[in-house]
């Protein structure tokens, strides 16, 4: 079985596209993946989209965090003739907002299950490849993999994970991802 763990960062932000109807023009910065296959990350700026495709359509299955609201929307002008949504995917967030009925932060889950917190955010991440400083692009998206892997790989070792409510309780929910 080989899981690959990814996340994407985009070159703009959804003002700069006049809006979240067209997350379609934010256009791929950098993209990093993890795989139990390779026990290492790759990463792939927007030249490099084939081959990111195609390891995410080669692994078993893909595990994110806003994957199909986010990753792949941004991904799918690249590879039109393929619905990347058709790709074997546990997006974490979609499964908690199923269980939960309302969206938790991958910061807030980290931070409760790992007691690790997020290095920066999306903005940030713009920010810097706006300036050139594509090394920080592509750590703050590996970082935000190894912590998406991780929180998966507490769910799944725990059958359950942690989350910090908006008053900042502590709460538990159960998972199933194996």
């Amino acid at each position: 079985m080989n899981l690959v763990f990814f996340d994407l960062e985009s070159q703009n932000l959804f003002d700069d596209v006049g809006g979240r109807e067209n997350i379609d023009k934010l256009r791929v910065a950098c993209g990093v993946t993890w795989s139990t296959q390779k026990n290492d990350f790759s990463v792939y700026w927007e030249k490099d989209v084939p081959a990111l495709i195609d390891e995410l359509r080669s692994a078993t299955r893909v595990v994110g965090f806003n994957l199909r609201g986010f990753d792949y929307l941004v991904l799918q002008p690249y590879a039109p003739e393929l619905r990347v949504a058709s790709i074997p995917t546990l997006d974490m967030l979609l499964e908690l907002q199923k269980i939960l009925g309302f969206r938790v932060s991958l910061d807030s889950i980290a931070s409760a299950s790992l007691g690790a917190a997020k290095t920066a955010d999306g903005i940030k991440s713009v920010e810097w490849f706006r300036a050139g400083e594509l090394d920080k692009v592509a750590e703050y998206c590996k970082a935000d993999v190894d912590i998406t892997r991780r929180v998966y790989e507490f769910g799944r070792d725990n059958g359950h994970i942690f989350y910090k409510s908006r008053l900042g309780s502590k709460l538990k929910v159960d998972v199933k991802w194996k």
